[in-house]
């Protein structure tokens, strides 16, 4: 399947991927690591989650979708500077240096379109925005599953292999695991 990726700059296409089918709903909207406060998080619910998603698609994308030949959304990778997450100060996932990279923290498929290699295109698209905005370096923090099966509700942070397809090594363990799997910091360097 032919896909392409574009910055996420169309809600309702954010909304499809991130949002829930009610609106009413708690649901993620990819919102956990991107707001820098726990308090925030929680407080935030429903349809406020959405409304706080909108507000910061006004700064500037906050990640990259992907669309097949029709023009139908399929996926999403989250994308954006560190000091604008809760990366900025996890104690779990370790700094490795003082470049003012940028976090990729999620990467979601739509289900029927899985295994059709869009979490690489969405991996990348997610690459070049760092790229385009002049990131130093872009990093994630997937988990090494060493070729395991990884619940797919826990999948969203990809692997270790995805990630060293595309380039990326990694840069340092961390003391974070996610679905029994530790995570690793992979980095690309982007100078």
């Amino acid at each position: 399947m032919a896909v392409t990726t574009r910055p996420a700059t169309v809600f309702e296409d954010v909304r499809t991927m991130v949002g829930p089918k009610r609106p009413d709903a708690n649901v993620c909207w990819c919102l956990s690591y991107r707001l820098s406060s726990s308090k925030e998080n929680r407080e935030l619910a429903a349809e406020a989650r959405g409304e706080k998603v909108r507000e910061l698609m006004e700064q500037g994308p906050p990640g990259v979708l992907a669309y097949d030949e029709q023009g139908e959304v399929v996926g999403w990778a989250a994308v954006h500077p560190r000091a604008d997450t809760s990366f900025a100060t996890n104690r779990r996932i370790p700094h490795v240096d003082d470049l003012d990279v940028w976090s990729i923290w999620c990467i979601r498929v739509r289900p029927g379109h899985r295994k059709q290699g869009i979490s690489h295109a969405l991996l990348s698209g997610a690459v070049d925005l760092a790229r385009e905005q002049r990131a130093p370096a872009v990093e994630g923090y997937p988990v090494d599953n060493r070729g395991e099966k990884v619940d797919l509700t826990m999948a969203y942070v990809g692997t270790k292999a995805l990630f060293e397809a595309a380039g990326f090594t990694q840069a340092a363990e961390t003391t974070s695991t996610l679905a029994g799997f530790p995570r690793v910091l992979m980095r690309l360097d982007l100078r």
